[in-house]
C-alpha cells in the first residue's frame, strides 16, 4: 500500500524532552473525541484525570488508553471503511495490518466506556460475552462495539523522557451515534463535561490535548471534522522538538 506523509512544520509550544533520559518504547493507545451539536455549538467531552496518576494527574483529557489484547478479537457490529484502516496503517509500528488497525478503533470504544460510561454499538442478537473482563462489562449493557461512526482525527507520540510513553491514535465520532449512556465502570476520570471548544481551553490541558483541540476547531470551521478525505496530523518528537505532518490516502491506495 502507497501512503502520503507531507511535512508542514514543527509545534512551537512542544519543548524538548530532558536530556540523558532513556527513552521508553511508546505503547499503542486511542482517544474517542465526541462532538454534540445537539445545541447548535459543537461540543467536545472531557474528563479530568485522578491526581493520583503518574501520567498526566489532574488534567483535562478526552476518553481513552492503551491497547490491550483483547481487542484484537472482540466481534463487532461493524468495521471501519477501508479508507479509514489504510490511514492507521502509515507509518504503524511493529506488524502493519488491518487488524491492528481494528483493535486501536476497538480500544478506543471500549476506553469510553470505561471511563465515561458512554457506548457506541449495536444490540446484541445473542451473540455470547468475551471471555476478556473488560470487554464482558461493555457486552453486559446489551451491546456489542460499533466501528463504523470513528473516523482517525490525529495521531500524536509521547516524547522521550517522559514517565509514560504512548502512540496515541484520535478518532473522532458524532455524539448523535451514542447508543448507551450509564455510570463508568472505573473512576479514572472524574468531573466529565461537554464544553465548546473555546470554553474547553480555559482548563488544564496537556499541551497536545489543546494542539488536538485546535486541529479540531479548525476543521469544525470548514465542515471537515468527519470527513474521510481529510489528512490527519501526525505529531512526533525528532530533533528536539515537535514534529507535524501530514497523512493521506487516496480511495485507490486504500482499496489495494
Amino acid at each position: 500500500m502507497t501512503s502520503k506523509v507531507s511535512t508542514t512544520a514543527a509545534v512551537p509550544e512542544m519543548v524538548s524532552a530532558p536530556a540523558k533520559v532513556a527513552a521508553l518504547r511508546p505503547r499503542d493507545a486511542a482517544t474517542l473525541i465526541l462532538v454534540d451539536r445537539a445545541m447548535g455549538v459543537p461540543r467536545v467531552l472531557l474528563g479530568k484525570r485522578r491526581m493520583d496518576m503518574k501520567f498526566m494527574p489532574g488534567k483535562y483529557v478526552f476518553p481513552g488508553g492503551r491497547v490491550d489484547k483483547s481487542d484484537r478479537n472482540v466481534i463487532s457490529s461493524d468495521e471501519l471503511t477501508d479508507h479509514e484502516a489504510a490511514k492507521l496503517m502509515v507509518d504503524m509500528k511493529g506488524t502493519v495490518n488491518a487488524a491492528k488497525a481494528r483493535a486501536l478503533a476497538l480500544a478506543a470504544v471500549r476506553e469510553t466506556y470505561e471511563e465515561a460510561g458512554i457506548i457506541l454499538g449495536a444490540p446484541l442478537a445473542g451473540q455470547s460475552p468475551p471471555a476478556d473482563a473488560s470487554w464482558r462489562r461493555f457486552f453486559g449493557q446489551g451491546f456489542m462495539p460499533s466501528l463504523s461512526p470513528l473516523t482517525f482525527f490525529a495521531r500524536a507520540i509521547t516524547p522521550p523522557g517522559r514517565p509514560r510513553r504512548f502512540d496515541t491514535r484520535f478518532f473522532c465520532a458524532e455524539a448523535s451515534m451514542i447508543a448507551y449512556r450509564g455510570p463508568p465502570p472505573e473512576d479514572e476520570l472524574s468531573d466529565l463535561v461537554w464544553m465548546a471548544i473555546e470554553e474547553a481551553r480555559s482548563l488544564d490541558l496537556p499541551p497536545i490535548t489543546r494542539v488536538i483541540l485546535e486541529d479540531l476547531g479548525d476543521r469544525l470551521k470548514v465542515g471537515t471534522q468527519g470527513s474521510a478525505n481529510a489528512p490527519v496530523p501526525y505529531y512526533f518528537h525528532k530533533n528536539g522538538t515537535f514534529r507535524r505532518q501530514l497523512i493521506s490516502v487516496t480511495a485507490d491506495q486504500s482499496s489495494a
